[in-house]
């Protein structure tokens, strides 16, 4: 068994600042990869800031992430890093500003390449990386993995490079003031990585230490989600811990059929990512042996997967879905050999069809 975890991660109240040190000791100038709105709303971008200006680094800003962020803005970012001549890069929000910036720090220590090197093995020597989520899906802070669309392609998947940050800093009180729906489609996310982690072929006793107490913390916030209790300090890091114990589980595994599945239902049907992998959990545990999926539930809060299903029903806007995106989404994952092979079981057309439609009582 092997557990390779090379990311120095701290969680604690004003991580920004307590940990300062651990983060501007990569040089003088930092291009912060970002959104449009969260980060400067919850006061996260605020704290680099001072941080920042105490310590002399400048802070060069590109807040023009997009959900699904793409091959393009990785590019354009990139051209904007070496123009700036910055020394090392921070992931500033939610997943997809976090596997952008590794992108972009991989493309910055790679200045002649062209975006094609984002897909060619290789050399993966970047930038230095800081991730700092202020959402509790991802766990993109303490994976090797970016995930990016192309839009030349209408695709949207992991670039072959394995990229880790060198520092996460995690600070639960960004997620105060977030909107719930953000904080359940995260989630589910975060349960996903999860479930589909120990369900896969991949797994070792190390990996499903991380699911284990993932799914102990996570389930602690079920009112939260539901919409029965306000969200607290202590909540809110617990629902960060959960996402960062995922991101430790699948960054030994890599995930499984649900996301697989899901990624054709976020490029081509606009689904929030989070639930479009919940989509598919109920049929996903179905094909798992009856203990282990009794287990896994068991580990989340539910005594049944009827109950998980209600929930998924309760916390998710309702999915327009029919079957012609659903067969896309099936088309899709059959053409990618790589994730089939990431179940612990044999797949084949009938099995997918089964996770899509046998397990789906959403409608």
């Amino acid at each position: 068994m092997r557990y390779f975890m090379p990311v120095d991660v701290y969680e604690e109240n004003d991580c920004i600042k307590t940990h300062a040190d651990c983060w501007t000791k990569f040089g003088k100038k930092a291009l912060v990869v970002t959104g449009s709105h969260s980060a400067f709303k919850n006061g996260a971008y605020k704290d680099l800031e001072e941080v920042a200006h105490t310590k002399g680094v400048d802070l060069v800003l590109f807040k023009e992430v997009e959900e699904n962020p793409s091959v393009d803005t990785v590019m354009k970012a990139r051209d904007f890093g070496l123009a700036e001549k910055v020394d090392f890069v921070i992931g500033l929000g939610g997943g997809s500003a976090m596997d952008a910036a590794k992108a972009i720090a991989l493309m910055l220590a790679h200045p002649k390449a062209d975006a094609s090197y984002l897909y060619a093995k290789g050399d993966s020597t970047t930038l230095p990386i800081v991730c700092i989520p202020t959402t509790c899906g991802t766990g993109s802070e303490v994976t090797g993995v970016s995930v990016l669309t192309r839009k030349d392609l209408q695709v949207k998947g992991s670039i072959p490079h394995k990229i880790f940050a060198q520092v996460a800093l995690i600070d639960g009180k960004y997620l105060l003031n977030a909107p719930l729906q953000m904080l359940r489609n995260t989630a589910i996310d975060a349960l996903a990585h999860l479930w589909e982690s120990y369900l896969n072929p991949n797994a070792s006793d190390y990996s499903r230490m991380c699911v284990v107490a993932g799914l102990e913390v996570w389930k602690q916030n079920k009112d939260v989600l539901l919409g029965q209790q306000a969200l607290e300090l202590g909540q809110a890091f617990a629902m960060m811990r959960a996402a960062c114990f995922g991101g430790m589980a699948i960054a030994q595994t890599g995930t499984s059929l649900p996301h697989g599945l899901s990624y054709s239902l976020t490029v081509h049907q606009g689904l929030a990512h989070g639930l479009a992998c919940g989509y598919f959990l109920a049929g996903y545990l179905l094909q798992a042996e009856a203990k282990e999926r009794d287990y896994l539930l068991h580990l989340a809060g539910f005594t049944s997967l009827e109950q998980w299903q209600d929930f998924y029903k309760a916390v998710c806007l309702k999915i327009p879905l029919d079957k012609v995106a659903l067969e896309k989404a099936k088309n899709s994952l059959l053409a990618n050999p790589a994730k089939l092979k990431n179940a612990p079981f044999k797949v084949d057309e009938k099995v997918l069809e089964a996770i899509i439609y046998e397990g789906n009582h959403y409608e």
